[in-house]
């Protein structure tokens, strides 16, 4: 985990990959390198299961994925999840996402204000 300081939500990936203004400038403001970057399981299922990905997609998101640390849920997250889960009422999928940067102590960069909001109170 040596270097890792954030944790990408799934929106933030898929900003990359389309190269959004609102993410390409929240990266570039922070001075984020992709090494310094992880992402969730969740995030990579969420990416690659939408039913209308194409193949070219699944490839350009994964080779985008490579470049980062992948993260398991461990067992800490999993119960931080449950915790996070019943205080804030969210999905479970924002749940696991936020209870992973909890476990771990890197910053969570997502464009959910909402989920923002309740990771930061939870710190």
């Amino acid at each position: 985990m040596s270097g890792i300081k954030y944790l990408l939500d799934t929106n933030v990936i898929i900003g990359m990959y389309q190269k959004t203004p609102a993410v390409l400038a929240l990266l570039a403001d922070k001075n984020i390198n992709i090494n310094e970057c992880a992402y969730s399981s969740i995030t990579k299922m969420e990416l690659l299961s939408f039913p209308a990905i194409t193949e070219s997609e699944i490839a350009s998101i994964n080779s985008l994925l490579d470049r980062m640390l992948y993260l398991n849920i461990s067992e800490k997250i999993e119960k931080l999840a449950i915790a996070f889960r019943r205080v804030h009422k969210t999905k479970l999928p924002d749940s696991i996402i936020a209870a992973t940067a909890q476990a771990l102590k890197i910053e969570l960069l997502t464009l959910d204000r909402k989920l923002a909001a309740k990771v930061n109170l939870t710190d």
